[in-house]
């Protein structure tokens, strides 16, 4: 079983999706792929860039201590993260993606939109959403 796990770095879900995925990793002897996306990474988004790999780095070393099987990637393709995630989920043949959920206010909503909600509806495989 393939496991895509939407990873930020920062948010406080963060810690919570990768204990869900650690779970279903083990219960169904799957392999985590823990993707970070980026729409573009110019020399101002550069530090956010390093920071996001360190994070992944350390992330996968204590996944693999854990005898969990795992890949990260950092996607900068121009998209946007829920579509990001959504075309890795279809390039890969994903079989569960796990992301985390924030509370957003209805004009945050509007003027962001919602990633979250973008992979939920046009996501090839079942999501499970984390708070």
């Amino acid at each position: 079983m393939k496991i895509l796990v939407a990873y930020v770095g920062g948010l406080d879900s963060d810690r919570a999706v990768l204990e869900v995925a650690k779970k279903h990793a083990k219960a169904f002897n799957a392999t985590l792929y823990i993707a970070s996306s980026m729409e573009r990474v110019s020399e101002k988004e550069q530090m956010d860039l390093q920071k996001v790999e360190k994070q992944l780095a350390y992330v996968k070393e204590t996944l693999e201590a854990e005898g969990i099987a795992c890949e990260t990637h950092i996607l900068v393709r121009g998209l946007t993260p829920g579509e990001d995630i959504v075309e890795f989920a279809v390039d890969r043949k994903m079989d569960e993606i796990i992301i985390g959920i924030e509370k957003t206010s209805k004009v945050g909503k509007l003027f962001f939109g919602s990633n979250a909600q973008y992979i939920i509806l046009q996501s090839p495989c079942p999501v499970v959403s984390v708070k």
